[in-house]
């Protein structure tokens, strides 16, 4: 079965982030545009990450945390998270980076997205860093702010399965737009939040922002980002569909000058969804090719989304949104 996804049609204003970013909480962001990047982990389970940022070295030390905690009954109970201590041990008046003996073997765990390194403590669990460009501006905006086109480092501290992220694509209002639609899970619980503000942004450590590229669209060349939306309700699901946004309308993040007007469909030839892993999980990624324009002529388009609309009301089940096929 291929990937797909599907946003909150009816009411994106809910779904997406709009130019927003999620609390950095998910396989904990560290560092942004980060070089000279090396891990190690000692015996005592504590991971020290050495990089580099314009020029200034930084030795990290992480410890406390390793998987995730599913949504509890209130978003009181925090979720796992790292101690941080970005001095190297000198806030505790003891430089251990000088001393830290690294006792990490090499990696070989699943493969992950965006992978920059990774191993294996002697407890047997992994970890990880990745690095991807978390906060591009939405609609196929060409970056105007440095932050926008930073490059997040995250850190990520695991035992057994990657939280799940299962896409899949098809058509909507009749043929008329393309769409995604899919669930993301941990350990076979959907991945949510509490809450988002008005724009879709996650107001806790629960919820997760999913960040959809589309490669050769209309907007032009190569990937850009079309849009970050949440996973919502018991099903940890999705749907999301390409339809003209206005960069004025919704709370969008655009440049002066841009003109008002609708842009879009993004529609393109290929579209990749990343998302952060719920506590220190690692992030996971699905791509997949896009959509031909539907041809409610063809017996094999009709079967698809004949197939595919049956795939979203098994998802949805009793949750009501994303009804719209």
């Amino acid at each position: 079965m291929r990937p797909v996804i599907r946003s909150l049609v009816a009411a994106c204003a809910l779904a997406v982030a709009l130019g927003l970013v999620a609390p950095a909480s998910a396989s904990q962001l560290i560092a942004r545009n980060a070089s000279s990047v090396k891990l190690g982990v000692n015996a005592k389970g504590t991971a020290m990450v050495t990089y580099s940022v314009r020029g200034k070295v930084t030795h990290l030390l992480a410890s406390g945390a390793v998987n995730a905690r599913h949504r509890p009954g209130s978003s009181k109970i925090r979720q796992i998270h790292f101690k941080l201590d970005y001095s190297g041990g000198w806030k505790h008046r003891k430089l251990v980076w000088k001393t830290f003996k690294d006792a990490c073997e090499p990696y070989d765990g699943p493969e992950l997205a965006w992978f920059v390194a990774g191993c294996k403590a002697s407890n047997g669990s992994y970890w990880a860093l990745q690095s991807w460009q978390t906060a591009l501006p939405d609609l196929g905006l060409a970056p105007w702010l440095a932050r926008q086109r930073t490059w997040w480092l995250h850190l990520s501290h695991w035992t057994g399965d990657l939280a799940e992220l299962h896409v899949y694509t098809d058509w909507v209002y009749g043929g008329r737009f393309q769409e995604v639609f899919g669930q993301y899970t941990y350990q076979g619980v959907g991945v949510r939040g509490f809450g988002t503000t008005d724009f879709g942004n996650p107001t806790d450590k629960y919820g997760r922002l999913l960040y959809l590229d589309t490669y050769n669209s209309s907007y032009g060349p190569g990937w850009l980002r079309e849009n970050s939306f949440v996973s919502h309700g018991p099903p940890g699901m999705f749907c999301y569909g390409f339809f003209p946004r206005n960069p004025y309308v919704g709370g969008y993040a655009h440049p002066s000058g841009t003109p008002n007007q609708k842009r879009g469909p993004g529609t393109g030839q290929m579209y990749r969804i990343t998302v952060e892993g719920p506590g220190v999980t690692p992030d996971v990624m699905w791509q997949g090719s896009g959509l031909h324009s539907f041809n409610r002529n063809n017996p094999s388009d009709v079967s698809l989304e004949n197939q595919m609309n049956s795939t979203l009301d098994a998802i949805r089940g009793s949750w009501p949104k994303c009804r719209k096929h």
